[in-house]
């Protein structure tokens, strides 16, 4: 059961094309966001879609698969782990993170 604890999986959509951070150390680093979809009926009967945006963070070689084959409205499945950091905004605000750390990606459908 250990590994059951801090494991997310996803499937969904990129929004933007990855962001790319190439560190001094020569660590890679890829940024990006997937939409996922529930789609269920309210009380009305009514069709309704939510959709969720996740925020996702690459290392290494993970990272270099997200530059080389990921681009906008790719539908990719992810699995990592969750983690929440803050920091200090340009007017000294505290803002609140929380990301999928990916281990693994795999390629789904086409491109959108």
């Amino acid at each position: 059961m250990s590994n059951l604890r801090n494991n997310v999986q996803l499937i969904g959509n990129v929004g933007n094309a990855p962001e790319i951070v190439n560190l001094e150390s020569g660590k890679k680093i890829a940024k990006l966001s997937i939409a996922t979809n529930e789609n269920y009926k309210n009380s009305n009967g009514e069709k309704v879609t939510d959709t969720q945006w996740h925020n996702l963070v690459a290392w290494g070689k993970t990272a270099e698969i997200v530059e080389k084959y990921v681009s906008k409205g790719k539908e990719i499945a992810v699995q990592g782990k969750l983690t929440s950091r803050s920091y200090e905004d340009k007017e000294g605000t505290k803002r609140y993170v929380t990301e999928v750390v990916v281990n693994e990606v795999l390629l789904l459908g086409s491109d959108k």
